[in-house]
């Protein structure tokens, strides 16, 4: 009796734990397809006029609810941008400093040394705007998710209408490639959302491309140099190859086998 008290307890058991699994594999989204990115591989690079394109992207669209705290203006001038223009842009930013030899804290325009402006002053703030959400800083949002580039391009191309059975809490959006499908974030882009100077494509496509080459930058933005490194230090491998092979040949070649 007791034997069949057991079995009866793992079949039990097994059968919960199926269901609980295909439950999960329900919520879990898609591997995100890969998207070919000119900066991947052993001889990436980054495409200086995407960049600056994904700038404006995150300037006029993201930058509403997103920090990138680790950036400073002066960074821009990896983007191709002049100092001058860099200046520029600083100078558009109302900037809080001081205190002042009246001990009073004052307003000055932007300079090349001050960080990315945030968009609130505090999380508790942020929280309060979103609904209770607090928006991620993107500075490494490329290198803290899993898939990296291709996952936050998929997961800003991801929104979708529900399925018709799909039951979707209140404030929340559907989204392909968002773990359990449901995210607080509204779909951020739009068509011709964004107007690129040099006319590029303005798609949610390409607009989601852009900004994502933007945050792989400023997750990892001394990738070209460390990519120029590499090949130069592989060259010079080949190279001492090649030579201690040929003081090698001409040693043994003295010694009679």
């Amino acid at each position: 009796m007791r034997g069949k008290l057991v079995l009866a307890l793992c079949a039990g058991l097994a059968l919960a734990l199926g269901l609980g699994g295909n439950a999960v594999a329900q919520e879990e989204a898609p591997h995100p397809p890969h998207q070919g990115w000119p900066f991947y591989g052993v001889f990436g690079t980054y495409d200086q006029a995407a960049l600056q394109r994904g700038y404006q992207v995150y300037k006029e669209v993201c930058s509403a609810c997103h920090l990138v705290k680790h950036l400073y203006f002066r960074d821009l001038t990896e983007l191709g941008y002049s100092e001058d223009q860099v200046k520029g842009m600083a100078a558009q930013v109302q900037v809080q400093d001081g205190p002042n030899d009246e001990g009073q804290m004052f307003q000055r325009s932007g300079r090349p040394s001050d960080p990315l402006p945030r968009p609130f002053p505090n999380d508790q703030a942020a929280r309060a705007a979103n609904n209770g959400a607090l928006p991620p800083d993107l500075s490494l949002i490329v290198k803290a998710r899993e898939g990296g580039a291709d996952y936050v391009y998929a997961i800003l191309t991801g929104f979708k209408d529900p399925p018709k059975d799909f039951k979707m809490t209140e404030g929340t959006y559907y989204n392909e490639y968002f773990a359990g499908h449901q995210i607080k974030m509204p779909p951020p882009l739009t068509d011709g959302q964004v107007k690129f100077a040099d006319n590029a494509p303005d798609k949610v496509a390409d607009e989601a491309r852009d900004v994502v080459s933007f945050l792989t930058w400023a997750a990892e933005p001394n990738l070209d140099q460390r990519h120029r490194m590499g090949f130069k230090v592989m060259l010079f491998l080949i190279i001492a190859t090649g030579v201690f092979y040929a003081a090698k040949r001409k040693i043994w070649s003295r010694i009679e086998h």
